[in-house]
């Protein structure tokens, strides 16, 4: 499994990168894997100010569609526009070109309850 030092990871199988107040999320290597071919990523939360917890999208793979839940409080920037022309890079490269939605954080301590690289390598252990 690819795990990079300098993400967050969450419970649900996603991954955080916080640069300022910005962020970037996508799902992990873990979970494309489980999921299996990414056929499709659907986003229509942008421009909403949303909750940890709340749907912001759902991935539809050949074996399942899965909901997206916000990892962290903030608003909805932008989707990864890479992604809907080429949904597979969420297979190919899920930490890179593959990343689904940009976030701006409306609470700077959103990274409490999240987990480190270590951390979420032991979970899915």
């Amino acid at each position: 499994m690819n795990n990079l030092k300098d993400l967050w990871f969450t419970d649900q199988h996603q991954w955080i990168r916080i640069d300022d107040n910005i962020a970037y999320i996508g799902i992990t290597d873990y979970a494309q894997n489980q999921l299996g071919d990414i056929v499709y990523v659907d986003i229509d939360t942008v421009g909403k100010v949303l909750n940890p917890g709340d749907v912001y999208g759902t991935v539809e793979a050949v074996k399942t569609v899965s909901d997206l839940f916000m990892p962290i409080e903030g608003k909805i920037l932008e989707i990864n526009n890479e992604i809907e022309n080429s949904p597979e890079l969420v297979n190919s490269d899920s930490y890179g070109k593959g990343w689904i939605i940009k976030v701006e954080l409306t609470k700077l301590s959103s990274t409490e309850g999240l987990l480190n690289a270590e951390e979420y390598k032991s979970l899915v252990a």
